[in-house]
């Protein structure tokens, strides 16, 4: 679960009961409105179901768990899984990858680092993955589209809701005690419309923005590592060339020597061992000079 987000909610929720309760004391129930809340949150899910032929009531409550649930790696973990699987194919042959690979949680990098194990070209590798990252992309951009729908219908019907009560204020002006019936409903719909617009459906939107966008940078990551792994680069120039993607803040949480750990221990045996890696690292570093010599 985000926790900036589901903390995020409940401190601005809180705000807004400690400002109602503030002004109107004891009396907190005049906020609440049955009818004025069923024509802003119905209205806002139905004109979302008109605008979208793909969408439903659970397609909506999906995208919302998705904007609360967090379901992306983190880039730098893909970083240190691509560097601990270069080493490997450095020392052994990209063949040598095949019953690590098996072992990878990353469904992404497991289907990509296959192929290239099986001696696909990287042209076609490239292009099967990008393929896949534009169709993640849209299927985001879908679900951001929903909750965009809401968050401009939902101020709508706010605003019809407000009108309506207005009709029905100046229609009962001879008679006194149904005047604030209709001034309620007028003007808690906006009150409502704005609630569900600005502490919903836009904040949540823009959170599956970015964590679409964080996917899809992860998702290159991978593709990027798995082709430099096929292309036989040394695994520093890797660590290298794929912490460009990450903001300069994330670089310290990347090691200098990425194999060394990490989640590569899962799907390397041989990382089990204390010192296991450190003979044929040291070995890589002396032969340059022997030969130099």
């Amino acid at each position: 679960m985000d926790r900036a987000t589901v903390v995020g909610l409940t401190v601005t929720i809180a705000l807004l009961v400690w400002v109602m309760v503030a002004g109107a004391g004891l009396a907190i129930h005049a906020f609440w409105q049955t009818t004025s809340l069923a024509l802003v949150v119905g209205g806002a899910l139905l004109s979302t179901v008109v605008a979208f032929p793909e969408a439903r009531l659970r397609t909506i409550w999906g995208v919302l768990k998705n904007a609360v649930y967090v379901r992306t790696r983190p880039p730098e973990e893909s970083i240190v899984t691509l560097v601990a699987l270069a080493e490997i194919a450095r020392r052994e042959g990209l063949l040598a990858l095949d019953r690590p690979v098996q072992g990878l949680r990353d469904e992404f990098l497991r289907r990509a680092m296959q192929m290239a194990i099986d001696g696909y070209e990287p042209a076609t590798i490239r292009a099967m993955m990008q393929a896949e990252l534009e169709s993640t992309d849209l299927r985001h951009s879908r679900g951001r589209g929903m909750l965009e729908a809401m968050g401009r219908s939902a101020p709508v019907f706010g605003m019809i809701g407000t009108l309506i009560g207005l009709v029905a204020m100046f229609g009962h002006m001879d008679e006194p005690s149904r005047i604030g019936a209709g001034m309620a409903v007028a003007m808690l719909t906006t009150l409502y419309g704005l609630i569900v617009a600005h502490v919903f459906c836009w904040p949540l939107a823009r959170r599956l923005g970015y964590r679409s966008s964080e996917e899809l940078i992860g998702k290159t990551i991978v593709l990027e590592g798995v082709l430099a792994i096929q292309a036989g680069d040394h695994p520093r120039i890797l660590a290298q060339r794929l912490r460009a993607y990450l903001p300069a803040e994330q670089w310290g949480g990347l090691m200098s020597r990425p194999a060394a750990g990490g989640p590569a221990s899962e799907t390397d045996p041989e990382a089990s061992r204390p010192g296991a890696r450190e003979p044929a690292a040291t070995g890589e570093a002396r032969r340059p000079m022997m030969n130099a010599a």
